[in-house]
């Protein structure tokens, strides 16, 4: 189970009491215009509700979770503890014994990791990826002036080749040789990403 929250948490920006509020019932399955999986989740905490969406690996990995939880019924709580109650510590303390056997407990600031963190790591790897700070914040439930503050490091630097596109000397890489070049969409073993889609 924590590993399957770990996953989910990193990749949806779903804060800690959130997930904790979360149950079956509310998450929808749903397929876009182009029949790719995706949930819709209604998530609540501190007295407010909101809708995020979340790609088909998260949905993957609450099926996985469906194959082992004794709590699915639609008012169980998907985090849920062997005996299918919520858990109020987010497995915590698991969280922290991996953090600490792996050497990642603490920052390079000094600064305590925990679950919280994946949020961050979230946003940190949206951003990194081009989505617009506006569709981030409406994900996350924040505001963009607070992902400006809190993330603003992560840009322009980071996106040169996405705000120079367009730019004298900024062309995409023509390809060479029948082959493709190494462009802004490149991973590091030359394979080519698929370009962001615009929402």
């Amino acid at each position: 189970m924590t590993y399957y929250f770990i996953l989910i948490m990193a990749n949806t920006g779903m804060r800690t009491m959130e997930a904790r509020n979360l149950r079956w019932r509310d998450i929808d399955v749903r397929k876009d215009s182009q029949k790719r999986s995706f949930a819709a989740i209604n998530v609540r905490g501190k007295g407010k509700y909101r809708e995020l969406v979340a790609a088909s690996n998260v949905v993957d990995n609450l099926e996985k979770i469906r194959k082992i939880s004794n709590a699915t019924k639609p008012e169980d709580f998907v985090f849920s503890t062997y005996e299918g109650k919520s858990d109020p510590d987010n497995y915590g303390s698991y969280i922290e014994d991996l953090l600490t056997t792996v050497k990642l407990l603490y920052s390079s600031s000094g600064s305590r990791r925990s679950a919280y963190c994946l949020r961050h790591t979230y946003a940190t790897f949206r951003l990194m990826e081009g989505v617009d700070v506006y569709f981030l914040a409406k994900q996350m439930g924040t505001s963009v002036k607070m992902i400006e503050d809190y993330y603003g490091h992560i840009t322009p630097a980071k996106n040169a080749e996405r705000i120079l596109q367009g730019i004298s000397g900024w062309e995409p890489v023509a390809e060479i040789s029948g082959g493709k070049a190494a462009g802004v969409n490149a991973k590091a073993d030359g394979k080519k990403r698929k370009p962001a889609r615009k929402k």
